[in-house]
């Protein structure tokens, strides 16, 4: 099944207004966000475990990375709550459950094989830093080659300056609203930007944004 799949092209879609659809899990439903037809397997989706989800066992060929939406999301190693960031690297297998339900945004098989660093990260305690310009504060969450991924929040007024994203870029819109020139952006929204387009970006109420970027190039 192909869904999203050219990266050459600009998608701008508000989860929220998605349908929840059935997964191959019965504990669980998914918003499909994209889906590239190759043997990896490599989809990028919002997913709702139910409560009391029995734990199961997935393998990941390439990877996994999970930030957690709502609820509170279980492996065999630990229980994380709202704002943990996971990066499970490739080859790797977790035995999966929920017993209070969640949402998460997921990355299945996006990552290379020598990128094989598991973070785990609670976004709620960790240490911000000051970003590029006046109004941005930053989190990495995970950098190998040319990849980034990070949490930025944008305080009400901020402007960024103009940029290309070499590599590409994606966005998942947590709170608030994100702008740039092409439109207005609220929670819930994901954008994914090909290699080298530009954008003008600010948040005129503040936003909290997770960015991907550099990942695009394939």
């Amino acid at each position: 099944m192909k869904f999203n799949d050219d990266i050459t092209q600009r998608i701008v879609l508000n989860s929220s207004t998605l349908p929840w659809v059935d997964s191959r899990l019965s504990c669980m439903k998914c918003k499909l966000l994209e889906q590239r037809a190759d043997e990896a397997a490599r989809i990028t989706s919002i997913e709702r475990h139910e409560a009391n989800t029995q734990l199961v066992t997935q393998i990941y060929p390439l990877g996994q990375e999970i930030l957690v939406l709502e609820g509170e999301y279980e492996d065999e190693e630990g229980i994380y709550g709202v704002g943990t960031y996971i990066k499970n690297p490739p080859k790797s297998s977790r035995t999966i459950g929920s017993k209070s339900g969640c949402t998460l945004f997921v990355k299945n098989n996006y990552l290379t094989l020598d990128d094989n660093q598991r973070t785990i990260l609670d976004t709620r305690s960790a240490n911000w830093f000051q970003g590029l310009v006046t109004g941005l504060t930053v989190l990495p969450l995970a950098e190998f080659s040319t990849k980034h991924t990070a949490l930025v929040r944008w305080a009400p007024e901020t402007k960024f300056n103009p940029h290309r994203h070499y590599g590409g870029e994606e966005i998942l819109v947590l709170e608030g609203v994100f702008e740039d020139e092409f439109g207005k952006y609220p929670a819930g929204t994901w954008m994914r930007s090909p290699h080298m387009s530009a954008h003008h970006p600010f948040s005129i109420e503040g936003c909290l944004i997770l960015v991907m970027t550099g990942h695009l190039l394939d």
